[in-house]
């Protein structure tokens, strides 16, 4: 699937691009630090580690400054066009470069680092805005996989080439220049490929004031609750990633006796596990978007950060990195990648097309802020004599906090991969049609009542969550109640039971489907007896006299006749027909998804007819 969608053009040249890019900064960056700390820059009363941290703050101060109206254009431009401009400013500043090195210019340096930071701060906000305009919504997170594991491949490449090259007795400046310039070419001549990505916003009045504009990208972002959460998210990843980075050089020297090689071990053995972890994340959930994997991800880090700490302190000293804290990287790696895609993918899928690129934009906004909070972090842990072992125990400390936190808003996510899991289990679930649901937006997705857990089957099969609306009494359940709580169901009553509670539903209903929310209903109102489809109550009229949105219809087939319908008695009350023979197949569940219905044609009898329809003869 990965390579099918590589050698595909409206993904292959932009992950392309992205790559040589990403490597081009870092080779720039790395060979500059080799330059002035050991190379031809370097005095004996030169402030060295002054030198290192200014240019990680010309790197990081372009994304304060610019991304905002970077944000801007990006919504304002083809995306595509805007890629291409960028990248022949790349060549300028890759120009520039070469110019500071044949000249042995620390100003000129420094000039070009802080200009190939702010092309980045360009750069960041389109390469994620075009991926949902070139990529379904199945293939988001396996596209956003792939751009973080390129990320962090060109992040190793790019530092272990730039210091190795610079370092080149007499030819070495020349051997790096050369190469800065024909990398940056190749990103050219890829960004040449990518397909047209039409504005989202070409009216769009651009705000040139840096300051205002930066405040109102971040108050835009925020608006948008579950999208300005996932920004969060992603920015205590970079916190975590750059504290981590940071502290690989006293790591491999202090701690473990080694060298510039052990430094470059470290960084390879965590950047492949980012890589590994990201395009595993589209394996593991089948292109779906699933926040259930950030928290037990976050905690899966908060025990690494733990175990890497002790590991540290029982290292040999010899040099060697050992089995344990390399095994101990690599897992840190692998659980960050889980939990960064799928905040990458919801911030591309539940953001509003037209302001995407400035969502985008914030994100890299609260991403730097949270990157120089890393570096002030660890200094003034320093500061108070805390050793690395300490450091690393603050900040799992600080981890655990965060994933408690996500593990309370994506709690029904989690519930439902789960329950996912579980359904797989006892059946072959197989779906048709799936396209139909939205893929972001407000809809009601109408479905046949065939068993107990035709709810737990729509939600495995579908992309998207749904709130599902749940008869009261049985929501009321003791023994289920925190379930339904979990999954942010919404109990209803009909009115000659509680017509308090029934308003109070309604009221529930149209508050989801305003915020965007896909709501799932029953309309039979009960399971079917005979396999048939029942009369739809008017529930679904109601719903969208309120609230006109599209209703989705959606027909389980093969489910009757299971142990949890009422076929041959009472649900639960037989035995799985599959565990009657020893070897038997699990029963195949069809989730077949009609066209969308305008909400003025979606009346009950109408919603009933067309359910009958996508059932045909399948009980």
């Amino acid at each position: 699937m990965s390579t099918s969608l590589l050698l595909r053009r409206r993904f292959g040249p932009l992950f392309l691009t992205q790559l040589l890019g990403a490597a081009n900064d870092n080779l720039f960056k790395s060979a500059l630090v080799v330059t002035v700390t050991v190379g031809a820059l370097a005095r004996a009363d030169a402030p060295v580690q002054l030198y290192v941290s200014l240019s990680t703050a010309l790197l990081i101060l372009p994304f304060f400054l610019f991304s905002s109206i970077a944000g801007q254009l990006a919504d304002k431009l083809d995306k595509a066009r805007l890629i291409r401009a960028l990248k022949v400013t790349e060549l300028s500043v890759m120009g520039l470069a070469t110019l500071g090195f044949s000249l042995n210019s620390l100003p000129i340096l420094f000039a070009a680092l802080f200009l190939m930071g702010a092309q980045s701060a360009f750069f960041g906000p389109v390469k994620y805005a075009i991926l949902p305009q070139h990529l379904a919504a199945r293939e988001l997170v396996l596209g956003n996989g792939l751009v973080e594991m390129g990320t962090f491949v060109s992040i190793l490449a790019g530092t272990l080439a730039g210091g190795l090259l610079v370092a080149v007795p007499s030819t070495g400046r020349a051997l790096l220049s050369g190469l800065l310039l024909v990398v940056a070419l190749a990103g050219w001549a890829a960004a040449r490929a990518i397909p047209a990505a039409p504005s989202s916003r070409p009216n769009l009045a651009l705000d040139w004031n840096l300051a205002r504009g930066t405040w109102r990208t971040v108050a835009m972002a925020r608006r948008n609750r579950p999208v300005f959460l996932a920004i969060l998210g992603a920015s205590w990843f970079w916190f975590l990633g750059a504290l981590l980075l940071a502290q690989l050089p006293l790591m491999a020297t202090d701690l473990l006796g080694g060298d510039e090689r052990t430094i470059t071990g470290l960084l390879a053995i965590f950047s492949l596990g980012i890589g590994i972890g990201s395009v595993a994340c589209a394996r593991l959930t089948a292109g779906r978007i699933e926040l259930g994997l950030v928290a037990p991800a976050g905690l899966a880090i908060t025990g690494l950060l733990v175990e890497l700490a002790r590991a540290l302190g029982a290292a040999p000293g010899d040099g060697s990195i050992g089995a344990r804290v390399g095994l101990d990287l690599f897992a840190l790696g692998l659980a960050s990648g889980l939990f960064i895609v799928p905040l990458y993918a919801l911030m591309q899928e539940r953001s509003a097309p037209e302001e995407r690129s400035r969502v985008i934009a914030a994100n890299n906004i609260l991403n730097a802020a949270f990157m120089v909070a890393s570096a002030f972090f660890a200094v003034g842990l320093r500061a108070a004599g805390c050793s690395l072992e300490e450091i690393l125990l603050a900040a799992a400390a600080l981890s655990l906090v965060a994933a408690i936190a996500a593990a309370a808003r994506t709690r029904d996510s989690a519930l439902r991969l789960l329950v996912g899991a579980a359904i797989r289990a006892l059946y072959r679930i197989r779906a048709r049609g799936l396209e139909n649901v939205p893929a972001h937006g407000p809809g009601v997705v109408v479905a046949n009542h065939v068993t107990y857990l035709d709810a737990m089957i729509l939600g495995g099969a579908i992309a998207r969550p749904i709130r599902f609306v749940v008869y009261h009494r049985i929501y009321d359940a003791p023994a289920l109640r925190w379930f339904f709580r979990a999954c942010r169901a919404i109990p209803i009553a009909p009115r000659s039971e509680d017509p308090e509670r029934l308003e109070r539903a309604l009221a529930e209903i149209d508050r989801a489907l305003e915020d965007g929310e896909l709501v799932g209903i029953f309309p039979e109102g009960q399971l079917t007896r005979d396999g048939r489809v029942g009369a739809f109550r008017g529930g679904i009229e109601r719903i969208l006299g309120r609230r006109p949105v599209p209703v989705v219809p959606v027909a389980l087939r093969g489910l009757f006749g299971s142990f949890v319908s009422y076929e041959g008695g009472p649900p639960l009350t037989k035995r799985p027909r599959w565990l009657r023979r020893e070897g038997a197949p699990l029963p195949e569940v069809e989730v077949v998804v009609g066209q969308r219905l305008d909400p003025a044609r979606a009346s009950a009898d109408a919603l009933r007819t067309e359910m009958m329809a996508l059932r045909g003869a399948h009980p």
